[in-house]
């Protein structure tokens, strides 16, 4: 399910009284406000000041409810510290039951709700602002595909093309940037069959681009390059890109090309 998906089905959730609860948590390491761990302040005042709300209702049934959904929110956290990106988001509910959890590279203002359902506004905002996007990077050498969402990689595909046996082939394991050719170099030793060759396969992944697209629900997509390569690739869609970054970013880790791709 694309994150857009499931959007519209938390817009759906609804409860017959007050059943969610919803946690953003800026945790941000790179915040001046979140040095030291200040999160798990920010998130135990967050979560106590709900329950404290609550024990003045005297709703027994509510209080029980939110009692176990603020144990398992901080379990949830707690138990991902070391692996937290720039915020956390997250919908919970008992019954029904929804259970939704975000960790994503986007910056989280911190807030905690409880109603009657998700309070998504937020959520809609980063992902309006870092939508499901799909940037490819195009070389001489290989092909990088990045599956994007709210400033996050989800999955990322190599094609490298072997000039020996002029095909493409995706690699089964991700090389680091350190590891990484220059893709740029590649192509100053391509004779014109070479060159002919690497656009009959930029037609290839092309198709393989456009499947991506439908089954991964794109929102946007990019085509990242020098501007020879860049264009030629863009030729091989039959939706227009949304853009075309002429650089080099072939050799750039992963979420520095988001960063690239989406400055402000």
């Amino acid at each position: 399910m694309s994150l857009s998906e499931e959007l519209q089905k938390l817009k759906e959730f609804k409860c017959d009284s007050r059943c969610v609860l919803s946690v953003y948590l800026n945790t941000n390491p790179a915040d001046p406000e979140q040095q030291n761990g200040a999160w798990k302040i920010h998130l135990k005042n967050g979560l106590k000041r709900i329950s404290e709300y609550l024990e003045a209702s005297q709703d027994e049934k509510e209080i029980k409810a939110y009692k176990k959904l603020k144990e398992k929110v901080t379990k949830e956290i707690e138990n991902n510290q070391n692996d937290l990106n720039k915020g956390v988001v997250i919908f919970a509910s008992l019954d029904p039951e929804l259970w939704s959890v975000h960790y994503v590279q986007v910056q989280v203002k911190t807030s905690f709700h409880w109603e009657d359902h998700p309070v998504v506004e937020e959520m809609e905002y980063m992902l309006k602002a870092y939508p499901e996007a799909g940037i490819i990077l195009t070389s001489f050498g290989d092909v990088r595909i990045l599956d994007t969402a709210m400033g996050f990689v989800n999955d990322e595909k190599t094609y490298e093309f072997d000039s020996g046996l002029e095909v493409w082939k995706e690699q089964q394991s991700v090389r680091s940037s350190l590891q990484r050719g220059s893709g740029g170099g590649q192509g100053d030793g391509l004779d014109d069959r070479l060159r002919e060759n690497l656009e009959r396969f930029y037609k290839e992944l092309g198709v393989t681009v456009e499947k991506m697209r439908k089954e991964r629900d794109w929102k946007e997509l990019y085509v990242v390059g020098e501007a020879e390569l860049a264009n030629s690739f863009a030729k091989t869609l039959r939706t227009k890109p949304n853009n075309c970054i002429y650089k080099n970013l072939n050799n750039v880790e992963s979420k520095k090309v988001l960063h690239q791709v989406f400055e402000k």
